[in-house]
């Protein structure tokens, strides 16, 4: 059986094609959806990280194997089998909170 991503996975995932400001290329992010949902849909909600900060407000610093920023306002649903995404690390518990509750603030608490 193959690879199922779960919340807190860092992964490698092909982003292309990509539309606008959208992030592009082969590059890490972070699996937001729960295990239960991508096994049984084949898809998973993740954000992308990048190496460059630029000081935004839904960015969440990450360390590890893979350094930068987690660019949480920028979520994708991504069918990860035909993105072929390859699992990384886990990110640390108190770096998933911090990107879902910035998730939660856009998505529930601005305007």
């Amino acid at each position: 059986m193959s690879y199922i991503p779960e919340r807190g996975d860092i992964v490698w995932v092909e982003l292309n094609p990509q539309k606008g400001h959208e992030q592009a290329g082969h590059r890490p992010a972070l699996i937001l959806s729960p295990y239960e949902y991508n096994k049984k849909v084949g898809l998973c909600i993740a954000s992308p990280i990048t190496s460059k900060s630029k000081g935004y407000p839904f960015e969440v610093a990450i360390a590890g194997k893979i350094q930068g920023v987690v660019l949480s306002d920028q979520v994708r649903t991504l069918d990860y089998r035909a993105r072929n995404v390859a699992f990384v690390e886990k990110v640390d518990e108190e770096v998933l909170e911090k990107v879902l509750e910035k998730l939660k603030l856009l998505l529930f608490d601005m305007g």
